[in-house]
């Protein structure tokens, strides 16, 4: 036999001694890693039990060679729960034992890394909820136990028919609030600001003197008739009950609170205060790039965040600050820099902050002023050279493993065709060292649309836009910035006066 065969056949042996097989093993001779950081509850342990049942061993347990695990702890409790009640494991003769994978010539560093990796993998993948509805619903027709899927059948029922639940195991975590008691709205990626619980805390916030379209044109972007359906309805019963038809200046005059949409573009103050409880630390500093009216600032002190924004107009400054010292109180004073934006990292200087929020100038769809630094009146070229500069140095503001968010929304150019705003802004931010992490939808208002889209589509088949895009970034580690927000907390009395 020649050196070289030789050889082979002491590879090929050596492989063989070494390649992991399975074997039947006891599970008393199963040994639980003690320091295992992955903890399963009784629901987990339920469901692999129900799978052992109908379906079998489907993956052994994998040990090491002293037969300590190295993955595979819930499936060696599921089946010790079975050998416990006398019950039977599908397919399996004996259910004192297991199948054991056996593996081999692991150093300890790369079992601990292992038993972590093989929980974490799970965790990073998410479902195709169109693809898992129509897989159930195959299930259900089929006549077979849904349950045994792993969801329960308030989750099934979520999936099939879109609606919100929870596991059992978040149910006993949060006390059995429902998601909206511990979140304020349902953590979903659509956000209806047409629904009544919102239109009532917007109503909230602005009863407390919040006016965002104070130092602002009125009439800058929408009509006073841009108010939604229920307000046309309350107008012509107010004409009704008078004998005549007014305008709807007389009309929101005499009846200012069905005012809802003002002449000018307001930042949601709902909003706002989700973003603030959602993705910034309580006491943590929001940097605001494009300021504009008070919302932004009032609404981060009044949630106990500090805020530091920039805008190009003195009078919109005055009127932010004049504002804030009619409505404030002991909250940590928002502060308003007048000046240009590509020098927010002058105005900030030094700054760490834990948020980067904004509602940018939608390019020229509003010109703020006749200011030439003002990007709103640039071409949309020089507009977005601009844009890129101020996110940039606000990012280089941001402390790491931190989130930013910004309201946006895709504008038209003079030939109706969209601009690919929503996009230019995720690429900027992309550039400048954060990540895309959540794309929610804001509903809002049709106001004035309902009435106009008929003839605007007939002519242009131009849709009516009722969204806006909500984009939240990350900066660094998703789950250390989560980690920095703590827990969403909700303050439910935020409009109770407070005496003394």
């Amino acid at each position: 036999m020649s050196a070289t065969r030789a050889s082979n056949n002491r590879q090929s042996a050596m492989t063989l001694m070494h390649t992991p097989q399975i074997k039947v093993q006891l599970l008393e001779a199963i040994a639980p890693y003690a320091c295992n950081p992955k903890q399963h509850d009784e629901e987990q342990i339920g469901k692999l039990v129900a799978s052992l049942r109908e379906f079998g061993w489907t993956f052994p347990v994998l040990t090491d060679e002293t037969g300590e695990i190295i993955a595979g702890h819930c499936r060696l409790l599921a089946a010790q729960r079975i050998l416990k009640n006398g019950w039977t494991i599908h397919d399996w003769p004996d259910i004192k034992t297991a199948p054991v994978l056996e593996k081999h010539g692991l150093t300890e560093s790369q079992k601990r890394a292992y038993r972590i990796l093989d929980n974490r993998v799970a965790e990073d993948s998410e479902w195709n909820d169109e693809l898992l509805s129509l897989e159930l619903a195959k299930l259900a027709d089929m006549d077979f136990d849904q349950v045994l899927t792993g969801f329960s059948a308030e989750e099934i029922e979520a999936i099939t028919k879109g609606i919100a639940a929870e596991t059992e195991s978040e149910k006993r975590e949060s006390g059995g609030r429902a998601l909206a008691d511990r979140f304020m709205v349902a953590p979903f990626s659509i956000l209806d600001a047409r629904r009544g619980w919102w239109a009532e805390r917007k109503k909230a916030w602005l009863d407390i003197g919040l006016s965002s379209e104070t130092g602002r044109d009125n009439l800058l972007a929408f009509s006073a008739s841009s108010q939604p359906p229920s307000v046309y309805q309350a107008k012509n019963e107010y004409e009704a009950r008078i004998g005549h038809k007014v305008t709807w200046k007389e009309f929101l005059t005499a009846n200012p609170d069905l005012n809802i949409q003002s002449g000018t573009s307001i930042f949601d103050p709902v909003l706002c205060e989700l973003a603030y409880r959602w993705f910034c630390p309580p006491g943590g500093l929001v940097i605001d790039p494009f300021a504009g009216g008070s919302v932004r600032g009032i609404v981060a002190a009044k949630t106990g965040r500090q805020y530091i924004g920039c805008d190009i107009r003195q009078e919109q400054v005055e009127a932010n600050r004049n504002q804030w010292a009619e409505i404030g109180n002991d909250e940590p004073a928002p502060v308003w820099h007048c000046g240009d934006s590509k020098a927010i990292h002058q105005h900030c200087a030094g700054v760490e902050a834990d948020f980067l929020f904004s509602c940018p100038p939608y390019a020229d769809l509003e010109v703020y002023s006749d200011n030439p630094a003002d990007i709103s009146t640039m071409r949309y070229p020089e507009f977005i050279a601009a844009y890129r500069e101020i996110i940039a140095r606000s990012v280089s503001l941001l402390k790491n493993d931190r989130f930013a968010c910004f309201v946006v929304g895709d504008v038209r150019d003079r030939n109706g065709l969209y601009r690919a705003f929503v996009p230019d802004t995720i690429t900027a931010f992309r550039d400048a060292g954060m990540n895309l992490y959540n794309d929610a939808i804001l509903i809002t208002q049709a106001g004035s649309l309902a009435i106009r889209v008929g003839k605007q589509f007939s002519t242009s088949r131009k849709l009516g836009k009722t969204h806006q895009n909500v984009l939240v970034f990350v900066k660094g580690n998703p789950r250390a910035a989560t980690e920095a927000c703590g827990d969403v907390e909700i303050d439910d009395d935020l409009f109770v006066e407070k005496l003394d």
